[in-house]
């Protein structure tokens, strides 16, 4: 594993979600305590989404400064802000719609535009938001593991997170699908990021990723000032 890096385990999704609420929280009060906003890119898929129907309960809903918020997205599907598979839809139903945060502060991936023009516009909304020409700084990146190895829309047999020139890129997956994704430098740079990994399906790809096999895209992700955490449920860390 990584310098700066930690993993932990729990009995249950439901106690992993928990916890990465507390993490979310935690790092959102701390960044407004500091600097008076809270910058987050967001995941997709069924953990991240158990996490924000967590942050939209109580206690959490009610302990997080949402308007001090800046939600973002770490990678979308080629697809209209409705659609069922829309990492940004899944977020919306979760969670923004059922918490007080300016829809000002919702940063999201214009996914039914062309991918091409999708990421070089969310890559200049990146920069003007963040007032640098420079690499972003985001106080908290959430992530997920695929059974393959990916992670974002940086799929193994891709070359995006080799582009480290680029903040965000268009590339196609596996399917032959078009995604818009942030590339590994931008994760790379950020204050902390958390790996949210569960069920029985990852728990090869876990343990392959951790002890540094294959080259896989998650490998990749060693943050340069910062700290990664990885949170896994029993299930996924049966072969740990």
């Amino acid at each position: 594993m990584p310098k700066n890096s930690k993993i932990l385990l729990f009995k249950t999704s439901a106690e992993l979600a928990r916890a990465a609420a507390g993490i979310f929280r935690d790092s959102c009060k701390s960044a407004v305590a500091l600097r008076g906003l809270f910058t987050v890119a967001l995941s997709g898929g069924k953990t991240p989404a158990a996490l924000y129907s967590t942050l939209a309960s109580p206690p959490f809903k009610d302990a997080v400064p949402w308007k001090n918020a800046h939600l973002f997205w770490g990678d979308e599907r080629r697809c209209s802000p409705d659609d069922k598979d829309s990492n940004y839809r899944a977020a919306f139903v979760n969670l923004i719609s059922k918490i007080a945060i300016p829809m000002d502060n919702v940063h999201r991936i214009q996914g039914e535009l062309d991918p091409v023009t999708a990421a070089s516009i969310y890559e200049e909304e990146l920069k003007a938001f963040f007032g640098s020409a420079a690499c972003p700084v985001f106080d908290l990146v959430l992530l997920g593991l695929g059974a393959d190895g990916h992670t974002l829309s940086v799929f193994p047999s891709l070359a995006a997170h080799g582009k480290q020139e680029r903040l965000v890129t268009a590339n196609k997956d596996p399917a032959g699908l078009w995604r818009v994704s942030m590339t590994l430098k931008m994760v790379n740079n950020a204050s902390k990021a958390v790996f949210l990994v569960s069920g029985a399906k990852k728990a090869r790809i876990l343990k392959d990723v951790l002890d540094g096999k294959g080259g896989f895209p998650a490998t990749h992700v060693d943050l340069a000032n910062g700290e990664l955490i990885w949170m896994a449920d029993k299930e996924a860390a049966g072969l740990l």
